[in-house]
C-alpha cells in the first residue's frame, strides 16, 4: 500500500462524515501490518462527548474485526491541517506506538510519526 493510495482513501471519507455543528469533517484510513485497511470518518453528536474522531472509528472497526498490528494512518480534512487530538493520539499508541501519521489538508501533505505526537507516551508496558 503506497502512502499516496492510504491518503486517497481517507480523503474519500470526507463525504461520509457527519459535521453538522463543527463542519470540519475528516477521514481517516488505517493500514495494518497484514495488509488491510479499515476506514473511518468523525461522526458528531448533539452531546459533543459522544462524538467520534474520524481516527478512533477506524480504530474501532479495525479492532472489532480483530486486527491489532497497525502500521500507518493517514488522516484528511479540506480546510487545515487534522493532526489527531489528545484522545486518538492515546488511543493509537495503545496497539502502535510506532505509528506512521499522513496529515493532508487542501493539498498539502505531512508525515510524522505517533511517537513524535505523542513523547513519553502510557501504553500497555507502562502497567508493568
Amino acid at each position: 500500500m503506497t502512502d499516496e493510495k492510504l491518503l486517497e482513501m481517507a480523503v474519500a471519507m470526507l463525504d461520509y462524515a457527519y459535521t453538522p455543528y463543527s463542519r470540519y469533517p475528516v477521514g481517516a484510513a488505517l493500514l495494518c501490518e497484514d495488509g488491510r485497511v479499515f476506514t473511518g470518518c468523525n461522526v458528531e453528536n448533539a452531546a459533543y462527548g459522544n462524538t467520534m474522531c474520524a481516527e478512533r472509528t477506524a480504530l474501532c472497526k479495525a479492532v472489532s474485526e480483530g486486527a491489532r498490528r497497525f502500521t500507518a494512518i493517514a488522516i484528511a480534512a479540506r480546510t487545515s491541517a487534522p493532526f489527531p487530538c489528545g484522545a486518538c493520539r492515546q488511543s493509537l499508541y495503545e496497539f502502535a506506538p510506532d505509528l506512521r501519521v499522513l496529515v493532508t489538508w487542501q493539498g498539502n501533505v505531512r508525515k510524522t510519526t505517533l511517537r513524535a505526537l505523542l513523547p513519553e507516551g502510557f501504553g500497555p508496558q507502562s502497567l508493568a
